[in-house]
């Protein structure tokens, strides 16, 4: 799988809020707006999850089409993938 610039700047993205979220428990902030940015970075994670396992599942398709080859077990896969990461 191609990992694209675009992946790897939301993972960047990701990796900041986590900063910034150590940076507020250092520096003592208020539990429910740690916990609020902490949702947030869940939810960009989960976002993240899904943009990677539909670019994959899209590239696979296509190189099935081409190939000639039946698309159910990539789709398997991609539904298991998506299952896992829940």
């Amino acid at each position: 799988m191609e990992y694209t610039e675009k992946m790897k700047n939301r993972l960047k993205r990701i990796e900041g809020q986590a900063r910034g979220i150590l940076r507020m428990m250092e520096e003592g902030k208020e539990c429910a707006d740690v916990v609020h940015q902490m949702t947030a970075l869940r939810s960009a994670v989960d976002h993240m999850i899904a943009y990677v396992i539909g670019n994959h599942m899209e590239q696979c398709i296509r190189d099935n089409v081409i190939k000639g080859i039946d698309n159910e077990k990539t789709i398997q896969e991609a539904i298991q993938l998506l299952t896992k990461s829940r």
